[in-house]
């Protein structure tokens, strides 16, 4: 029997059912306001300082909320390093002059609607991979918790230093800021890394499991082609509007993994996660797993299987 039936009887178990993606939706909504609150906090900081003044045209004499009256004037964080200070000025007093002197008295709510405006396009930005940092924090939860149900220490690698840190008794919320997890199995050293750009595929892959450890990933820019045991795409958005969309990105994305370590002689598994999976590209998920060019697949949205594939990985 092949590892993918112990969690998929058939094509249709693939399927995402409505509940799924209603709850799907409601977790999107709910990161949506977490990722929100420090931009609602900054807008009532500046409304708090900019209240002192007494016309629109006091406030770039007002110390410490320059960064505000720029994000207001539509300067986003990226364009601000680009700016000279007499740049600067002009885009403040343009925004006094045309859109703060004509409210009036009212100024300062005027300053705030503008300033969570192009706050709003900020977090819009980063809304939209939401999906993927959801599914990839999920992923990671079912894998750490496969891990220590087996008594099998880890190390972590964080996102943004990239330093690696040994596993504590409190690992909570590290799916946060996880890039990538370690561990040594019955199989020897095993390390999975998200979101890396393979030398062999010229191309960012979602999820690639290694048969070494850390460090060596690093010494050998990634390892040889045989030191991958496993690599897969991961997709996290739950709209059945994009699901096609997602499953042929994923597709032909597997499949350039595949021609590009087949030519290296190397024959590593490949895998399919998706949270959003219809009927149509369940059945070509299907036939992959059946005929042996997908080796597992699962639905995000499916506890079960989520669990089982976190197991297919942590003992590959």
């Amino acid at each position: 029997m092949n590892y993918y039936q112990t969690h998929l009887q058939s094509s249709d178990d693939l399927i995402t059912s409505y509940e799924a993606t209603r709850a799907g939706f409601v977790a999107l909504a709910l990161e949506k306001n977490r990722r929100s609150t420090p931009y609602i906090a900054e807008a009532r900081a500046l409304q708090a300082i900019a209240s002192s003044a007494k016309i629109s045209a006091d406030l770039p004499g007002i110390k410490g909320i320059e960064s505000g009256l720029l994000t207001a004037a539509g300067v986003s964080d990226k364009a601000l390093n680009h700016l000279l200070p007499q740049d600067k000025l002009e885009a403040i007093n343009g925004l006094i002059k045309n859109f703060l002197e004509p409210a009036g008295a009212k100024f300062v709510e005027e300053l705030v609607f503008r300033f969570l405006l192009t706050r709003g396009d900020t977090l819009g930005g980063s809304m939209r991979n939401l999906g993927g940092a959801l599914a990839q924090r999920k992923l990671t939860r079912a894998v750490i918790s496969t891990l220590k149900i087996a008594g099998i220490n880890y190390c972590w690698q964080h996102a943004k230093n990239r330093k690696w840190t040994g596993m504590t008794d409190d690992d909570s919320d590290i799916e946060l800021s996880l890039r990538g997890l370690s561990w040594k199995s019955e199989n020897g050293n095993r390390t999975l890394i998200y979101n890396l750009t393979v030398p062999l595929v010229k191309n960012n892959v979602d999820l690639c499991l290694f048969n070494i450890a850390p460090d060596e990933v690093k010494k050998s820019k990634h390892g040889t082609a045989e030191s991958y045991i496993a690599l897969g795409e991961l997709k996290g958005g739950i709209d059945p509007a994009g699901a096609d969309e997602h499953w042929k990105t994923a597709r032909t994305a597997l499949v350039r993994i595949r021609e590009a370590f087949s030519k290296a002689g190397a024959t590593p598994s490949t895998f399919f996660i998706g949270a959003a999976i219809e009927k149509k590209m369940s059945s070509e998920i299907w036939n992959q797993l059946e005929s042996g060019v997908l080796s597992n697949a699962a639905n995000l949205t499916d506890d079960h299987q989520l669990t089982s594939i976190a197991f297919w990985l942590c003992h590959l």
